[in-house]
């Protein structure tokens, strides 16, 4: 299994990005995939996750209304599309897929349930 994330850059306040992860050996409807990113200083934490259980759509308090994540099982790729983008979201951000069986319903939403991970796109929201 391999993950490429992709589209990170520099961007104004209030702009927007497209990110993309494009993963191989990965059936989509049988993984979790997820977003999620980094901040100096700060611990990983979840922005968007789809779960591969019942499709169901985990997205943090921080970015609802903003972020919107959405698959195209045909090109085995996720996107993460962000709108109206603030400075506190500049961190580098990872996807990441499982496919395995967690016992719980919200497992989907947390990085340290994730096995596969890409090597992450820097976000940076400047003026």
């Amino acid at each position: 299994v391999q993950l490429q994330a992709s589209g990170g850059g520099l961007v104004q306040p209030g702009g927007s990005l497209r990110l993309t992860c494009a993963t191989s050996g990965v059936t989509p409807d049988h993984y979790a995939t997820g977003w999620f990113r980094q901040a100096p200083g700060k611990e990983r934490e979840g922005v968007s996750c789809i779960s591969n259980d019942d499709g169901m759509i985990f997205y943090a308090d921080s970015v609802k209304g903003r972020f919107t994540i959405s698959r195209d099982d045909a090109k085995n790729t996720v996107y993460l599309q962000m709108n109206r983008q603030k400075t506190e979201d500049t961190a580098r951000y990872y996807c990441a897929a499982d496919g395995r069986t967690h016992g719980y319903s919200t497992w989907y939403q947390k990085s340290e349930e994730y096995m596969y991970w890409g090597q992450g796109t820097q976000v940076t929201v400047s003026s």
